[in-house]
């Protein structure tokens, strides 16, 4: 069993930054594949960025060169540096961790890009 437990949202101007974290506890952190999702309001959640187990990323076409997830397998977090932010990247943001059909997420932050 693995609880997730996002925090760092919030509301920002166009252009500015902010960090999320997922807090990891109850499992064998390190194996599980870690994704960050969004849900703005009246459209479907959407993958973001995704690290494997070995560090590996990928990102939406979206984010790509304005995001950057990371992870710290001792601490059993992960992260996503939002930089250059827009108003459609306001939405609430999920933590998702999976491994071998083990499916967890968060509650979810919220994330408000707005002048």
């Amino acid at each position: 069993q693995v609880q997730l437990v996002e925090s760092g949202g919030g509301l920002v101007q166009p252009g500015g930054s902010l960090r999320l974290s997922c807090a990891a506890s109850g499992s064998i952190f390190s194996i599980y594949a870690m994704h960050w999702y969004r849900q703005a309001p009246g459209k479907q959640r959407e993958l973001v960025a995704i690290i494997t187990s070995e560090g590996s990323t990928n990102y939406a076409d979206s984010v790509k060169g304005r995001f950057t997830m990371s992870r710290d397998n001792f601490k059993k977090m992960v992260y996503l540096q939002m930089n250059s932010l827009k108003p459609e990247d306001t939405a609430v943001y999920y933590c998702r961790g999976t491994y071998h059909g083990m499916d967890y997420w968060g509650k979810g932050t919220l994330v408000t890009v707005s002048s």
